[in-house]
């Protein structure tokens, strides 16, 4: 499952924060693991991914990325739920 995230200033203008990291949490917003990321999981200016597969137990989590732009924090959420055919 890839996660993607876009970090962009309220004007649009796309960024790199410094220091990122992809947050898991579970549905009760508990924090699951952190993975810091590189250049490696970065497509684009500000525009950063992250192929994570999520442990059985889980049926829905909450995935942040989050960083530091200009000394102030930076971040983007999301909720999956995850299904099985």
């Amino acid at each position: 499952m890839r996660l993607k995230c876009h970090f962009k200033t309220f004007d649009g203008k796309s960024v790199d924060p410094v220091d990122v990291k992809l947050t898991i949490y579970n549905s009760k917003k508990e924090q699951i693991e952190q993975i810091p990321l590189s250049d490696t999981n970065k497509e684009n200016v500000g525009v950063y991914f992250y192929n994570y597969v999520p442990a059985s137990e889980l049926n829905e989590f909450i995935f942040e990325f989050a960083g530091s732009y200009n000394s102030k924090p930076i971040l983007s959420r999301g909720r999956v739920e995850v299904k099985f055919n």
